[in-house]
């Protein structure tokens, strides 16, 4: 299938880079408004048509779907233009730049009968697919709590906080492994900016589970630590995914704790610890945006939803929303929207 890569800046070389190396794609244009830029990263690929004008993509009826890696706020418009011109669309999280226009986005590629997948990269590594396959087989058991930590000496964003910058990370990779997805009716959100940048360059999201179960989320632009860790409590294992840690990514934990009621008139609680085996299961090495061009092109051939789709970035999205609005109140909890968008003909 012919595809083309709008936008040229950061993510877009990398796009380009694995549609070109991808068996299911042929790179048919880059797309961008600095001719030199798309120039570039054309050349830094083997060479790929050039175009400054969105239309002129939109319009060829060789390119099948276009991978979009602009803006957030750049987001609803070009992904309208696009379903609207017949294209499946691949763009870069988050899904928009507000929930509403998230809603129309999904609702119209819905109608269309098209692909709208959102590239939420860290759910292709194979960390995160094992992550998805030892909580689906239960071999950690109910989930009691997450724990994901993003921190880093990173870029201070012109125009979004740093929950908006890193938390979709960690709240996709989320809605991807739990069982039902992000279900959370609520999120707390706690932020500060000590720099006086204008916007939370520290953030913390909790977000309450099913049966009484608890996420939390630590985000930060100023650690000089890099650390990309998530701890994973289950009632049987507690997994522990150490991202910069190749030689052991996941390590399994046979350890935990045993509450049982001693029965007695105050239910006093009688507390043992599990000490078991730690094991680390061996993973392939793959680029996890490979996974993501494989799993675009096998979803719009089966005429299926992508395992992350528009319905999954507008739930990493409602989140999103609703800690924007729990740090306006001081860490107040705030209702998270409901995901599920007005389908086609009228029905909720």
């Amino acid at each position: 299938m012919g595809a083309a890569v709008i936008g040229a800046g950061y993510w877009g070389p990398n796009l380009a880079r694995n549609l070109r190396g991808s068996a299911d794609w042929e790179l048919m244009a880059v797309c961008d408004l600095d001719r030199e830029r798309a120039t570039r990263v054309a050349e830094s690929v083997g060479g790929a048509p050039v175009v400054t004008d969105v239309e002129e993509v939109l319009a060829d009826p060789l390119i099948d779907a276009v991978a979009i890696a602009t803006p957030a706020r750049t987001h609803h418009g070009l992904v309208t233009r696009a379903l609207e011109a017949g294209k499946h669309v691949l763009v870069e999280k988050p899904l928009a730049a507000d929930r509403a226009a998230g809603v129309a986005m999904v609702e119209l590629a819905r109608e269309r009968g098209l692909v709208l997948m959102t590239d939420h990269t860290y759910c292709y590594t194979p960390a995160v697919l094992r992550i998805r396959d030892l909580i689906a087989e239960g071999a950690l058991g109910d989930i009691l709590y997450v724990d994901s930590t993003r921190i880093n000496l990173g870029l201070v964003q012109p125009d979004v906080d740093v929950l908006w910058d890193l938390a979709p990370h960690d709240l996709a990779i989320l809605d991807f492994v739990l069982p039902g997805g992000l279900s959370a009716a609520t999120v707390s959100a706690s932020g500060a900016d000590p720099l006086g940048a204008g916007r939370a360059c520290v953030g913390y999201l909790a977000l309450p589970l099913a049966n009484g179960a608890m996420a939390h989320v630590q985000v930060n632009w100023l650690s000089p630590t890099k650390i990309r860790r998530m701890v994973i409590g289950g009632t049987r294992r507690t997994l522990v995914w150490d991202d910069l840690n190749p030689a052991q990514r996941l390590s399994i934990f046979d350890r935990g704790v045993d509450v049982a009621l001693a029965g007695d008139a105050d239910h006093a609680a009688r507390v043992s610890y599990r000490l078991g085996d730690t094991w680390s299961p061996a993973l392939p090495e793959q680029e996890a945006l490979a996974n993501v061009m494989t799993e675009f092109a096998s979803a719009i051939r089966s005429g299926r939803p992508a395992r992350t789709d528009g319905d999954s970035g507008l739930r990493v999205l409602s989140v999103l929303e609703a800690a924007s609005r729990s740090l306006a109140a001081q860490g107040a909890p705030a209702p998270i929207a409901t995901t599920v968008p007005t389908l086609i003909g009228g029905a909720a």
